[in-house]
């Protein structure tokens, strides 16, 4: 993984983020309706609410947000049905791109992110034909700085919960497990009182590819922040080597 840290991209997308916070909170909101839709109010008994509400806190989204959304979910206020939708395509060079929607109207966001493809010089293709190059893997990060445990025994918790693997970056600790392990093992960091700056169930390229001219950077950013700037958008994944 060297020269490829997870926490770096994550940072990134925070700093984006925590410049545009409404948006965030907005997006987060979403989950929490269609969490609360698929599995009910309670997050005692709702495990994907409480993965949800992990993932708001990790945005500092305050508990009386949090609140405030799984109540209007719960009845439904607004009546708007939201869906997920998965795009998958091309950045500049053939970057594989993989686009998360959460949407109320499948046609604008379509339409939306096809643009976002053609103005970055990609292509939006057709289902399957990049998600092969990615593997769905629960990652959990945890800042260096942030962490009072050491790191053998951090390790520990981690592995005894059932993670994958755990490495030891830089500026973080970063702890990989399945996608259907990731709540028990969060929960356990969770319960040890551990602090994650991030967590959540995310798509890991298995190679990089390297934009070599100007140009296509600036394409692939403007297709990045064409994206960041949709709605609909909840997550992007790509395997350009930023």
């Amino acid at each position: 993984m060297s020269g490829h840290s997870k926490f770096a991209n994550i940072k990134h997308k925070k700093e984006r983020n925590d410049a545009a916070k409404g948006k965030v909170f907005t997006m987060l909101g979403r989950e929490i309706q269609v969490a609360v839709k698929s599995g009910g109010s309670d997050p005692t008994s709702n495990g994907k609410l409480r993965d949800v509400i992990a993932k708001c806190k990790s945005n500092n989204m305050p508990n009386d947000t949090i609140d405030r959304s799984i109540k209007k979910a719960a009845g439904n206020e607004d009546g708007v049905e939201y869906e997920t939708i998965r795009y998958e395509g091309y950045g500049p060079a053939g970057v594989a791109v993989i686009v998360e929607a959460l949407t109320d109207n499948r046609n604008r966001a379509a339409a939306n992110v096809r643009n976002a493809f053609t103005k970055g010089g990609g292509n939006m293709g057709t289902s399957g034909c990049v998600s092969f190059m990615f593997d769905e893997k629960g990652l959990i990060v945890i800042d260096r700085e942030e962490a009072d445990m050491d790191e053998e025994e951090l390790m520990m918790v981690a592995l005894d919960a059932g993670a994958e693997d755990f490495a030891a970056e830089e500026d973080s600790f970063e702890i990989t497990t399945s996608p259907d392990d990731f709540s028990v093992v969060r929960e356990a960091l969770e319960a040890a009182n551990i602090p994650m700056a991030s967590a959540e169930v995310t798509m890991i390229p298995q190679t990089y590819t390297e934009l070599k001219s100007d140009e296509e950077i600036k394409k692939m950013n403007k297709l990045l922040d064409l994206l960041d700037d949709d709605d609909d958008v909840q997550n992007v994944f790509h395997n350009w080597d930023e």
